[in-house]
């Protein structure tokens, strides 16, 4: 008889998803819980329905740029798969950019927001990227409080209507680096009565968005971030004619193939300015607030995609006698898998809260500057474990794992762009660094860490809770004894070390909860088992001299 072995499947995203549906009911009030559900439910179905099925046979399907018309005129039309048109209007549909903006939940909105995100987001070939984006325009516009451009692209970007909906790029990076935006050299000249743009961007992502917000320097502005300006750009005029750019090529990436990426030339394109002729780095922070965020949503989404496939797969794939499931050493790699992804969930969420709150002018001095601190450290870090769990998950399908056609490789490759975006992991630990050099945000972190260890009554609890607050205090320890050098030698661990410990402080809380509501030992077995992450990262630190001996042979 021939072998054969079964493919994973997936039941209903919601409720097969024991974690989000408690922490749902826990954090949101009964009368919003219960108004949410019937939406997470329906989301829920689609990711593992139309959305998914949609995913997995336009997987290989990319975007097309077309530079010229069959009569040699230039057009640079990016044509995306239909799959790409039909995420977009499931996502206008279902408003995940819409729901923080109509704040029918006040601030629990941003909850209800990104619980959906996180249903929809591995279902949709990175179509969360122009979401997150969009969503950052909106904030930013806002913020900075630009009247006529409000007027001209919030309404657009926050519609439910596909035909109407916008989406927004961030057109940051250009070939002088990534990271370092403040060597941009765009240029932005005063012509006639119209502000115009020239330069190069080499990494631009959703380029068919129809707006974007980008980082230009004004004639006369000196070098830095602080001689940039923020400006705001529509892609095409009304005619549909582009304006005053062309697209270059579109970027060969080893993963979000469906997502268009392109390299832009700006020859005078019309421009807007967000928030006056300078400190445009400053002027973006809004942006990065919200995108990050996104990001974090983005890790946490494909762990969970990863942990629901590989567990249903355990139970279908027999080996040496027996489903996988019922082996012990695969038994407990699901656990730890399980685990993490509990770990990163509830730190993201707790920044989600925060977000919420915040908008809603409910946040605390103390809240806004835990805030501060946690968007960096949750998306670095929930980032990192993105990439960690996907390789782990593709082993456990063994030689399937490693195999195109089961889909499963682009879990690792879309994987790995998460710790890149938004901020490598070594630019966000040094913005960790800043939140706390402003004053005030490590310590309000370490009070609330310790108020929500402190909720663990359970006796099996002591050891999770002692372990988390012990390694706050030698992070803290550490960071007021350490000298400039060894302070941004150490950042990444300091960084990674105050997440673990925050997140077994919530695990530690989530736990009781369980007890509490539903009598459920569960919660208490990954707290502990997420124990011992809190103990790593910081230890001796070599000298700068010794560092570079071993990095550079």
């Amino acid at each position: 008889m021939p072998f054969f072995q079964e493919s994973p499947q997936l039941n209903n995203q919601f409720d097969d998803d024991a974690l989000l549906r408690e922490y749902l009911e826990r954090a949101l009030p009964e009368e919003v819980f219960r108004d949410v559900l019937p939406e997470m439910q329906a989301m829920g179905e689609l990711a593992c329905g139309a959305l998914f099925d949609l995913a997995q046979r336009a997987r290989s399907e990319e975007p097309k740029l077309v530079h010229y018309d069959p009569w040699g005129r230039r057009i640079d039309e990016i044509r995306v798969p239909d799959a790409w048109k039909k995420f977009a209007r499931v996502a206008a549909e279902h408003g995940l950019v819409a729901i923080p903006y109509e704040r029918k939940h006040g601030a629990f909105s941003r909850i209800h927001q990104f619980a959906l995100a996180y249903l929809f987001a591995p279902s949709s070939c990175i179509y969360s990227c122009p979401l997150a984006m969009s969503d950052g325009a909106v904030k930013t516009l806002q913020t900075h409080r630009h009247a006529a451009l409000i007027d001209r692209a919030v309404h657009r970007l926050v519609s439910r209507d596909p035909a109407r909906a916008w989406t927004s790029g961030q057109w940051m990076t250009e070939q002088t680096g990534g990271s370092d935006v403040g060597l941009s050299q765009t240029v932005a000249r005063r012509e006639a009565d119209r502000w115009r743009l020239y330069g190069k961007k080499w990494f631009t992502s959703a380029t068919t968005s129809e707006m974007t917000l980008t980082l230009a320097r004004p004639d006369g502005n000196g070098p830095g971030g602080k001689g940039l300006a923020l400006f705001y750009l529509e892609l095409r005029g009304e005619d549909g004619a582009l304006n005053g750019l062309q697209i270059n090529r579109l970027k060969e990436k080893l993963g979000t193939r469906m997502l268009p990426t392109a390299e832009v030339e700006l020859n005078g394109a019309r421009a807007e300015p967000v928030a006056g002729l300078s400190d445009g780095i400053k002027a973006i922070a809004p942006m990065l607030q919200i995108t990050r965020t996104w990001n974090a949503i983005c890790s946490i989404a494909s762990m969970r995609r990863g942990v629901a496939l590989a567990r249903d797969y355990a139970q279908r794939r027999v080996a040496f006698g027996a489903p996988l499931a019922r082996k012990p050493l695969h038994v407990e790699t699901l656990a730890q898998l399980q685990a993490q992804l509990e770990s990163a969930f509830l730190l993201t969420f707790r920044a989600i809260e925060l977000l919420g709150r915040e908008e809603a002018g409910q946040c605390s001095d103390a809240e806004r500057l835990l805030l501060r601190l946690l968007q960096p450290i949750a998306k670095l870090l929930t980032a990192k474990q993105a990439v960690a769990d996907a390789s782990e998950v593709l082993e456990a399908f063994g030689g399937a794992g490693y195999v195109e056609d089961t889909g499963l490789p682009a879990l690792l490759r879309d994987a790995q762009v998460l710790p890149i975006w938004e901020g490598t992991t070594n630019v966000l630990s040094l913005d960790a660094l800043r939140a706390i050099g402003d004053g005030g945000a490590l310590e309000a972190l370490v009070a609330d860490l310790v108020a929500r260890a402190a909720q663990g009554r359970d006796e099996a609890l002591e050891h999770p809770r002692s372990t988390a607050v012990d390694a706050a205090q030698k992070a803290v320890q550490w960071f007021r004894t350490a000298d400039p050098e060894q302070l941004e030698a150490g950042a990444r661990a300091f960084a990674m070390t105050l997440g673990r410990a925050y997140s077994v402080a919530l695990a530690i809380e989530h736990a009781q909860w369980l007890l509490e509501h539903r009598g459920n030992r569960r919660g208490v077995a990954v707290a502990r088992r997420l124990a011992p992450s809190a103990r790593e990262g910081l230890g001796e630190l070599a000298s700068l001299e010794e560092a570079r001996a071993v990095a550079f042979p």
